[in-house]
């Protein structure tokens, strides 16, 4: 197993102003993450512009996190992903999901469809995307980062990623202890990935960071799994404890696991920044 170094990202959610904007880059970038990334939800920025507005205040990588793959077109995407390449000087990190917000699909007037068609929508978006970045003369290809817990993702990501990010729901299975169910789907991927297993680097989303369970807001994610406050407490991607304590796991799931990627959210950097501290 590849001993990556430790990385960390975190997800903006607010553009009031191109000043506050800026104001909030460099925020991130004086906390110590290494990656500045923007998800692809209504209500929140629009990605590619925001990255590229980011990239004249920071050297830090800039990443999708992750793209709706199931509402965009392979013409569309490779046209935004060379330029955005371009402008941010090759920090791009192309983050792509297959999309999970049926609302989201009913907006973009694209049928929400099952589960094992959006993962065919992404691999043939992804193949036709890379097919026309490779045919521009300077071949503006970033490393791609796929998300997701199923194991049709999982195995998709074994051949196509040069990233894999665990999403909340990858420590939910039932009858089954959080952290088991997690190091099962990280068994899926590396062995469906073979002799690819060591060039992929492993992410884990991080909804929540705090003390203790009943100081996190928690409502989002409860919602979406329908698990109660103590089981989400448990859940790899919900880290709790001291920034010694929370540093001590995230040591422990390189160790046993190769996650070496933290990503979190926008309302816990200050806090997390604190654990950032403890891994460097």
């Amino acid at each position: 197993m590849t001993d990556y170094p430790f990385r960390f990202g975190v997800s903006l959610f607010t553009v009031s102003s191109r000043s506050a904007w800026r104001d909030r880059v460099r925020e991130v970038a004086d906390l110590g993450y290494d990656v500045l990334q923007v998800s692809d939800h209504l209500g929140m920025p629009s990605p590619f512009p925001a990255l590229v507005a980011a990239a004249d205040v920071t050297n830090m990588r800039l990443g999708t996190y992750v793209l709706n793959v199931g509402i965009v077109s392979p013409a569309y995407l490779a046209r935004d992903v060379a330029d955005v390449h371009r402008l941010t000087d090759g920090r791009l990190e192309l983050g792509l999901g297959t999309g999970y917000v049926p609302a989201e699909f009913e907006a973009a007037g694209v049928p929400f469809g099952t589960g094992g068609e959006r993962v065919r929508k992404l691999e043939a978006t992804l193949a036709a995307t890379r097919g026309l970045l490779a045919a521009e003369a300077d071949k503006p290809m970033p490393p791609i980062m796929l998300s997701g817990s199923g194991d049709r993702m999982l195995r998709v990501a074994a051949r196509e990623a040069d990233i894999f990010s665990f999403s909340i729901m990858a420590g939910v299975t039932a009858g089954v202890a959080p952290e088991e169910a997690f190091a099962r789907r990280v068994r899926v991927l590396r062995e469906a990935a073979g002799d690819r297993s060591d060039d992929i680097e492993l992410n884990l989303f991080v909804a929540a960071v705090g003390e203790s369970v009943d100081k996190l807001d928690l409502t989002i994610i409860r919602r979406a799994s329908g698990l109660d406050d103590a089981q989400l407490g448990r859940l790899p991607g919900v880290l709790v404890g001291s920034p010694r304590a929370i540093a001590d796991r995230l040591r422990r799931y390189r160790e046993e696991h190769g996650i070496s990627y933290i990503s979190v959210l926008e309302p816990d950097m200050t806090a997390f920044a604190e654990v950032i501290k403890q891994l460097r």
